[in-house]
């Protein structure tokens, strides 16, 4: 009798949560595993906050957007807010906006890794030096690295990655489509938690749910 009672006080106390975790012999780091997400969540929560306040001129231009996503918190920007058309040299009028996200990064979320991602949309280079998008889009996430390098980020949080033309958000069919795909979105990950804990099956019925928790 007590064994059942335990079990139905378990179960109640994840629902009220909201969180229908199911706890499994042998699996007794759960609750802990879930309360550390939680607490990641928030702290990604409100380097969000902070980042829309202080780019919020930016975000109303459409330059610059800020999300909570699966993967952490994401900021994207417009390729051309950060780079002429094929080039890679960051412009001079960028370095006060990365310089927003910068201090974010070393005064809100100063423990967590940080990648950048560049991607461009499909139109092939035609005067530039670099021999395909996908080589464009590398150099881009790259110049971005150094400058939050440059800007006191430790350089073990940093990595870099290009994409090219090969993760579009939006149809390259319209030139509107054409300027969302070509972006740089530099990626906030979740502190302290292992990918596999975050986005497999150690955490049964939580980490398909990673997402939805964060909006």
């Amino acid at each position: 009798m007590r064994k059942k009672v335990l079990i139905v006080v378990v179960m109640f106390v994840f629902f009220i949560n909201g969180c229908a975790v199911i706890l499994q012999k042998g699996r007794r780091s759960d609750v802990e595993k879930i309360q550390t997400l939680r607490t990641e969540l928030d702290r990604l929560r409100d380097a969000k906050d902070a980042l829309a306040e202080s780019l919020s001129e930016e975000i109303e231009n459409q330059q610059v957007s800020v999300s909570l996503a699966e993967r952490g918190l994401v900021i994207t920007f417009v390729a051309e807010v950060l780079y002429s058309s094929g080039k890679a040299k960051l412009r001079k009028e960028s370095h006060p906006i990365l310089g927003k996200v910068a201090r974010i990064l070393n005064e809100e979320v100063y423990g967590n890794d940080v990648g950048v991602e560049g991607h461009t949309d499909n139109e092939a280079i035609k005067y530039s030096p670099w021999k395909n998008n996908w080589e464009l889009s590398t150099q881009r996430a790259l110049g971005v690295v150094y400058y939050l390098q440059d800007a006191g980020i430790k350089p073990s949080r940093l990595s870099a990655r290009g994409y090219g033309e090969f993760r579009p958000i939006a149809s390259n069919s319209t030139k509107e489509g054409r300027q969302l795909n070509r972006r740089v979105e530099v990626v906030i990950l979740p502190k302290s938690i292992k990918k596999e804990d975050t986005f497999g099956d150690s955490v049964d019925g939580y980490g398909d749910s990673f997402e939805e928790e964060l909006k």
